[in-house]
């Protein structure tokens, strides 16, 4: 058996290590896969899905003056990670036209701005929240980091006193089958910035006869296969869950 020495013990390590290196690396340049929500005005869902996130030059835009005059971005390109929030939601606008254009200033030192996605721009008391599986953030997207996986949310929302809070964010729980004509239970939840769930009592959902009660339940009856929202005046409406009908489901 031959023998390991210490030279050949290094040059082991080293070439693990080289390989190490070269896997992360192929893995950043892949970039990862997270869910991403957009909600615009009036409750607009402008995306719902996953999408492929790698790091991604953005213009930041002399019009971004949703905090006031004077404040717009420079016009110079600034570089986003693909790992952060912020990340996502340019990689999602590559493909997702309801996303661009993507209105960013630069003007602050505390980060970057968001004032517009698409044609929703923020405007006095609302501005662009962002959630990451169902938690608001202290951090600005541009360095909010993400993994895998993750559900994020970039809702544009409004802010009133006297307590200045953001809505609620909906969460829909439905089975992921049910028999035609035959009505099934779902449930409604409210998530707020701390990421507390709460039943949401009043939420109209898809297919449902009466609103939820107060324990956030409703009962749903379906023909065919379909997907299924929740709402309620004020608050994030929630993401879409599909429900199958006889092995079919909803496209």
């Amino acid at each position: 058996m031959p023998r390991i020495t210490p030279f050949r013990l290094a040059a082991v390590c080293a070439l693990a290590l080289s390989l190490t290196f070269a896997l992360a690396a192929v893995a950043s340049a892949k970039g990862l896969m997270a869910d991403l929500r957009v909600v615009g005005s009036g409750g607009k869902v402008l995306a719902e899905k996953k999408v492929p996130s790698a790091n991604v030059s953005v213009k930041t835009s002399p019009k971004a003056t949703c905090f006031g005059s004077g404040t717009g971005g420079s016009g110079d390109s600034v570089e986003l990670k693909g790992n952060t929030a912020m990340g996502l939601l340019a990689s999602g606008a590559k493909t997702i036209p309801a996303l661009r254009p993507l209105s960013i200033s630069d003007h602050f030192d505390f980060g970057l701005a968001l004032c517009g996605i698409g044609s929703s721009v923020a405007k006095g008391s609302s501005s662009w929240y962002l959630k990451i599986n169902h938690k608001s953030l202290s951090v600005g997207g541009e360095v909010a980091k993400i993994k895998a996986g993750d559900e994020v949310l970039w809702a544009l929302a409004k802010t009133e006193a006297p307590d200045y809070k953001y809505p609620s964010e909906l969460v829909l729980s439905a089975p992921e089958t049910a028999t035609a004509g035959s009505s099934f239970t779902v449930r409604v939840w409210a998530y707020d910035e701390k990421g507390k769930r709460t039943p949401q009592a009043g939420a109209k959902v898809t297919g449902a006869a009466e609103p939820t009660g107060a324990d956030g339940r409703t009962t749903v009856t379906l023909t065919k296969p379909a997907k299924l929202a929740a709402k309620a005046t004020g608050e994030i409406p929630s993401a879409k869950v599909a429900v199958c009908i006889g092995g079919k489901c909803p496209k």
